[in-house]
């Protein structure tokens, strides 16, 4: 786990020389912040994260040579192979229902972020996934995913993947899936929310998912909110 006190390194990896000089004058004037590099490309995103090992990446997603969903999948498959950290990484998108977000999500990004996003915003941002925890753009995380979801050939919800989960379990899953907060689960559940984080992780493990984030575009994208 990474020193409380360290300052939190921040890679850049965006194609556009002006915004990556833009972003790193906004880390570099944090006393909490450091740069750990920069990169033009996907490929030199996967040689930047191996070398540098920064806590937070933010990765454009739509850059030549590699994109920034392959460069995120490499990245965090990389890190889990070698039994290493893997880097927070947070999408950068131009536009607010990019289907290459929810493709990053699965791939495993922390979040997302519009790069018009007010420089206040971004810094929060950084220091959220550095915690843990998921970042959106502002909006409704739902409709992000429930418009991937109809660019897809419509079905029936799949509630077959959750066969795996306890009664509790599939609980957790679908209240988490809705956005609901821990707090807000153990109160609906009467449980404490010390419970509800231990079902949670093990619902994650067994649906083999990384993130809540990840958890909401596996529940869109199965249609099963509805079921």
């Amino acid at each position: 786990m990474a020193d409380a006190g360290a300052a939190i390194t921040v890679a850049l990896v965006d194609d556009q020389p002006l915004f990556r000089a833009g972003i790193r004058m906004l880390v570099e004037s944090q006393a909490d912040m450091e740069m750990a590099g920069e990169a033009a490309d996907g490929e030199q995103a996967l040689a930047l994260a191996s070398k540098c090992h920064p806590d937070v990446m933010l990765m454009d997603l739509r850059m030549p040579v590699m994109d920034g969903v392959e460069a995120t999948r490499r990245i965090v498959q990389h890190a889990e192979a070698a039994g290493t950290d893997k880097p927070k990484i947070i999408a950068l998108t131009t536009f607010n229902r990019d289907q290459a977000v929810v493709q990053a999500v699965q791939a495993g990004a922390s979040g997302y972020l519009l790069k018009s996003a007010e420089p206040e915003f971004l810094l929060a941002a950084i220091r959220t996934v550095h915690s843990g925890y998921s970042v959106i753009a502002p909006g409704s995380i739902h409709s992000l995913f429930e418009h991937a979801a109809r660019n897809t050939p419509p079905r029936g919800p799949d509630l077959s993947v959750l066969d795996v989960l306890s009664a509790r379990e599939r609980d957790i899953f679908l209240l988490a899936a809705k956005g609901l907060s821990n707090g807000e689960m153990a109160e609906s559940l009467f449980v404490s929310e010390a419970t509800v984080k231990t079902h949670l992780r093990s619902v994650l493990d067994k649906l083999d998912l990384r993130t809540r984030l990840q958890l909401v575009a596996f529940a869109h994208e199965r249609r099963l909110l509805g079921a």
